[in-house]
């Protein structure tokens, strides 16, 4: 019997339109050492190979979505999307309990989600924050904090 209170869980993050690869490669380093299942790009607006000083892509599966319909139509059955988003409606990511299979995304640096990937997200988080972070360190926050020993939903 297994005292894994997180078994069967995965979880896979990405950003939506990316506009450097410095910030691709930050946040897949910080995917591969928090535990990430997998992580992604949606968008042509930055989609080649990012500056990850690890290989994340090679140690981790590494998938590329032309549009946000494209995505969404290969979630996997069950898992939650997780927006982050600097928005008044937003779950604070100091008490939201993560999902046990989910998904996030980040938006890209200068213009955040786009409209559909707001209102498609099963919840939208942010931080205790007055102004929008680097999407490298706001992902890695999101990872940190579900690293954290918190109750999964």
């Amino acid at each position: 019997m297994s005292t894994n209170n997180f078994e069967n869980e995965f979880f896979g993050i990405g950003i939506q339109n990316g506009k450097t690869p410095e910030n691709l490669g930050v946040l897949w380093r910080s995917a591969q050492n928090m535990g990430a299942s997998f992580i992604f790009t949606i968008g042509n607006r930055y989609a080649k190979q990012a500056c990850d000083t690890h290989d994340a892509v090679k140690s981790m599966p590494y998938y590329h979505y032309a549009t946000f319909e494209d995505f969404l139509s290969h979630l996997p059955k069950g898992t939650r999307l997780v927006g982050v988003e600097l928005t008044k409606d937003a779950l604070e990511l100091e008490t939201f309990n993560h999902p046990r299979r989910c998904v996030y995304l980040l938006g890209a640096e200068d213009h955040g989600l786009s409209k559909k990937a707001i209102e498609k997200s099963h919840f939208l988080v942010k931080f205790n924050s007055t102004l929008s972070l680097n999407v490298a360190v706001a992902g890695s926050i999101i990872l940190y904090d579900r690293g954290l020993n918190k109750t999964r939903c």
